[in-house]
């Protein structure tokens, strides 16, 4: 049995979620010597796709046509289409029904939680959906004695300086204002964002936050992972304002670093975490105000239990799972 982890369309999703989710994969498969290629030109049995892009819907159905057996990655839902992209609440009824088609090719659907898994099944999808998480690559997390150190050099922050951090596109959907809001009202920490958006991809609402941000912070464009590493490992609080999500493997990077983390109390997270646990939780920006405070100021440590869990996500445990997904579907 051999599988192809598609990447027809890798390089317009590589500084994304999806992007990590593919490299993921192939991890996950070689360190369980489990037999893969990423030519789709070799021959193969089983092929996952993870893009909802024309050429990639076309390659399931050629692979459908030859006998292949298809496992179309459900890392998208109209829910976590709107408020992202200038026009997406608009499009996001088409969204819907166009990555109601892809998946439908899939002979069984792969969605990284239960969450996501619930609202593919409330489509009407007819297919088998298993809820199996993106992963995370620990050892790539570790840090080492000088990343707090690189970190503080190139943003220019002093040893004292008390840093909040977050990652992810320049939109509404990933709390972006929100964000800047909350650090318009902590003046004494520094608030850096990662990640870069395509500006002509920016909504009005997100233009305007950012140009009116406060001094205290910093919009530092798309970092590469090595870099976000020091990031992680350099600063004191991984907030994620998020307002809707999958998964959101930018949190599972948070947890494998060790860093406390503070999220937006939405419905994915409900079941998925406990608040005072593996994270803390907030729903107003007053919340994130005080808790904010609250966490810098040693309060409320989350990180080993957070580490446990992510343990359990290792890329080595999702490849078992995923060999397990692969003997029911070659003997379906």
């Amino acid at each position: 049995m051999k599988i192809l982890i598609y990447k027809g369309d890798y390089d317009l999703v590589k500084q994304s979620g999806v992007g990590q989710a593919i490299e993921h994969q192939e991890k996950a498969l070689k360190l369980n010597n489990i037999d893969y290629t990423t030519d789709e030109n070799d021959d193969y049995d089983i092929v996952h796709i993870n893009t909802i892009m024309p050429k990639s819907k076309s390659f399931g159905r050629k692979a459908k046509k030859q006998g292949k057996k298809v496992i179309y990655y459900g890392h998208s839902t109209m829910e976590d289409f709107r408020n992202s992209f200038r026009g997406a609440n608009l499009l996001s009824g088409l969204f819907k029904k166009w990555i109601i088609s892809c998946y439908n090719i899939g002979d069984i659907i792969i969605t990284p939680s239960q969450y996501s898994k619930n609202i593919l099944e409330g489509y009407g999808i007819n297919k088998k959906i298993y809820s199996l998480s993106n992963g995370i690559d620990l050892d790539k997390f570790k840090g080492d004695e000088n990343s707090r150190k690189r970190f503080r050099e190139k943003y220019n922050l002093k040893d004292d300086d008390k840093v909040i951090i977050s990652v992810g596109h320049l939109m509404k959907r990933k709390g972006l204002d929100d964000f800047i809001e909350v650090a318009t009202k902590l003046p004494q920490y520094k608030f850096i964002w990662f990640g870069h958006t395509n500006p002509k991809l920016l909504t009005s609402h997100i233009k305007k936050a950012i140009k009116n941000k406060p001094d205290n912070v910093i919009m530092a464009g798309y970092v590469d992972q090595k870099e976000l590493v020091d990031c992680y490992h350099g600063s004191d609080l991984f907030l994620f304002m998020t307002r809707e999500e999958t998964e959101g493997i930018v949190l599972l990077e948070a947890f494998a670093s060790k860093i406390k983390v503070l999220v937006r109390d939405i419905k994915i997270y409900e079941d998925m975490f406990t608040d005072g646990k593996e994270v803390i939780k907030a729903k107003t920006n007053d919340e994130f105000k005080n808790k904010i405070v609250n966490i810098i100021n040693g309060k409320n440590s989350t990180v080993e239990e957070a580490y446990r869990y992510v343990k359990e996500r290792s890329v080595q445990r999702i490849g078992e799972k995923l060999k397990n997904i692969y003997l029911k579907l070659d003997n379906a």
